[in-house]
């Protein structure tokens, strides 16, 4: 009896030290790799730093596009802007004029076309 007896401490101590370190172990391991984890929390920080930049590059489209916007306004039109503009929509020049067209400026200006 006396050795049934010291068995089952035994047993007991050891399963109760198991459940601990394994318990220790799952939470360690979850706060690496869990959902809210150092490696889920470094992931969300990059796609923040990416966000931000696209939402600077967006902001500084969308001023340049506003200012353009702007100076087409019937209050305040601005006959350069005009004269540039019903060139490149009907595609109009002089025979005597040397046209220097900006690639990143005509892909912002020009509207997308259906086909």
């Amino acid at each position: 009896m006396t050795f049934s007896h010291s068995l089952r401490r035994r047993i007991r101590r050891v399963s109760v030290s198991f459940l601990g370190v394994s318990a220790t172990f799952y939470f360690v391991f979850h706060v690496f790799h869990g959902d809210r984890g150092l490696i889920a929390w470094a992931q969300l920080r990059q796609q923040v730093v990416e966000v931000e930049a696209t939402a600077k590059a967006m902001a500084a489209e969308r001023k340049y596009l506003e200012n353009r916007v702007r100076l087409l306004h019937p209050e305040s039109l601005d006959p350069d802007m005009l004269d540039e503009r019903a060139r490149l929509m009907l595609n109009f020049g002089h025979p005597d004029e040397l046209v220097i067209l900006d690639p990143q400026v005509a892909k912002l200006t020009t509207p997308e076309r259906s086909r």
